[in-house]
């Protein structure tokens, strides 16, 4: 099966009512995991590369490894998604590799940390959506902004400057109307990374859980039911995955991420994409730390990438059962990307 537009896999997940988990991608262990989940789940899948894994993976391996990826399970249907693309030209290069859906995050700058003003967001997805659409390439889009920075993205705002950036439903409204994009990321106070709360309680040190914004969410569903949203900055931040780190010689203390119902709450009011990034490198970190920690004496890369794969997979598997995707591959005929252009036609 060839690589399907990411707005089938969004409108078959409305129809269904669950979410679809995005996963970032820097190389063939993490793909090789994605895919081998979602086979073993039967998901339908997201997989998506920032402009930093399109550097690091030179952009033709990382081609040729997902049409392996399709070639080698057929019947999953798969869309290959650019992450926060920062222009209209890194746009126009993920296209032009194959992919079918890019996301123009507008409400930051070129740069990836400084915000734009509204007008700013709105011209430059336009722009986007116009050499996108006619193609029959999904587009997703960014309104208001995230607070930590992952991969060379996000504002890096502050606990107090996030309330600040957060997604006005009724602008929200008219931001998908003046644009017409497939997909809505909302700002509700998560971050990249993890390390997604600078609260702590006064008393104790101890750190505490960010605070969402999920009436956010809900308000953009009532007045746009048909909206697909995306929650990014959606890892979970598993103690039991740092833990695995620290006890095999890492330094990671303060992590927190967002809970699985906090998550599920959203798909029930309109999320369908979820954007999980940490969770894997986390889980590969722990593994291949736990190799080099009791077996100092190995040097072959295949001694230590293959339990971080097997890691990673396990991440996987957990997060397609819990965001509602498995058990919907087989549940729609995969279209094309011809044929999408009808839709937007």
């Amino acid at each position: 099966m060839p690589l399907v537009p990411m707005r089938q896999i969004l409108d078959e997940a409305a129809k269904g009512g669950y979410g679809v988990g995005a996963f970032n991608v820097n190389n063939m262990e993490q793909i090789q995991a994605i895919m081998q989940a979602a086979n073993d789940t039967n998901s339908p899948v997201i997989i998506q590369a920032s402009r930093g894994a399109l550097k690091y993976s030179k952009l033709i391996y990382l081609k040729k490894l997902m049409e392996a990826a399709t070639e080698e399970f057929p019947q999953i249907p798969v869309s290959m998604h650019l992450d926060h693309g920062n222009s209209v030209e890194t746009c126009q290069m993920a296209i032009d590799l194959g992919f079918t859906s890019v996301m123009i995050d507008g409400s930051l700058a070129e740069d990836g940390k400084t915000p734009n003003s509204y007008e700013q967001n709105v011209e430059i997805t336009q722009k986007v959506v116009a050499l996108a659409h006619p193609l029959g390439v999904t587009v997703e889009a960014e309104l208001g902004c995230l607070g930590g920075i992952e991969d060379g993205h996000g504002a890096g705002l502050s606990a107090e400057e996030v309330n600040d950036h957060l997604t006005n439903p009724v602008q929200a409204e008219e931001f998908v109307k003046l644009t017409n994009v497939d997909a809505l990321a909302v700002a509700i106070g998560t971050s990249h990374g993890a390390y997604k709360s600078g609260r702590k309680d006064p008393k104790t040190g101890e750190v505490l859980p960010p605070v969402l914004a999920m009436d956010r969410i809900h308000e953009i569903h009532k007045r746009m039911p048909n909206c697909h949203m995306v929650m990014h900055g959606s890892s979970s931040v598993p103690k039991e995955l740092v833990d695995i780190i620290n006890q095999f010689g890492g330094k990671m203390p303060g992590t927190f991420g967002i809970s699985l119902e906090q998550i599920q709450d959203g798909i029930k009011h309109g999320v369908r994409k979820i954007n999980v990034d940490t969770d894997s490198r986390l889980a590969i970190t722990g593994a291949i730390r736990k190799v080099f920690f009791e077996q100092p004496n190995k040097f072959d890369p295949r001694d230590y990438l293959k339990p971080a794969r097997d890691a990673a997979y396990l991440v996987y598997v957990e997060r397609m059962k819990a965001f509602g995707q498995a058990g919907h591959a087989g549940d729609y005929q995969p279209t094309t990307l011809d044929a999408i252009k009808k839709l937007y036609a």
